[in-house]
């Protein structure tokens, strides 16, 4: 379904709109928390290439689906309460596939001292929408807003 690789960084310079260097975690995402990941084909993806791409399902990942994302307020209140149910389960249910940083690498001491915890699959979510449109941490209490 696919193979393991080494992630390959642009060597391209960073452009002007972050003035700072070495210092945010995500300058260099994914390198700072792991350095290799597994490139799918056909149409699988995830971490491990075990899952099929949006829009297929089958064993061997070939089947079409057609999935339509609603409206919310178009919704039944059967459907509403069908909805509501899947984000309690999702914070209820910890991620069998995730966990999140609970530090910089920084504070990892460079990686030796990993710092993680497992997470539940509706706040992984929120923590990745968190993590990449947070502030800059300049280290100390300077902080980077642009």
């Amino acid at each position: 379904r696919g193979s393991c690789q080494d992630i390959l960084l642009s060597n391209a310079p960073p452009g002007p709109q972050f003035p700072f260097t070495g210092v945010d975690d995500r300058e260099s995402w994914p390198s700072v928390f792991y350095n290799r990941t597994c490139q799918c084909t056909g149409n699988f993806m995830g971490f491990n290439c075990g899952n099929c791409k949006f829009g297929f399902g089958g064993p061997d990942c070939t089947e079409r689906r057609l999935l339509v994302r609603r409206n919310i307020f178009d919704l039944s209140v059967p459907e509403k309460d069908k909805f509501l149910a899947y984000l309690t389960l999702a914070k209820h249910t910890t991620s069998p596939d995730y966990v999140i940083p609970t530090g910089t690498y920084s504070q990892m001491n460079n990686g030796s001292t990993p710092m993680f915890n497992d997470i539940n699959v509706y706040d992984l979510f929120v923590w990745t929408h968190y993590y990449v449109s947070r502030d800059a941490l300049l280290g100390g209490s300077e902080i980077w807003r642009d």
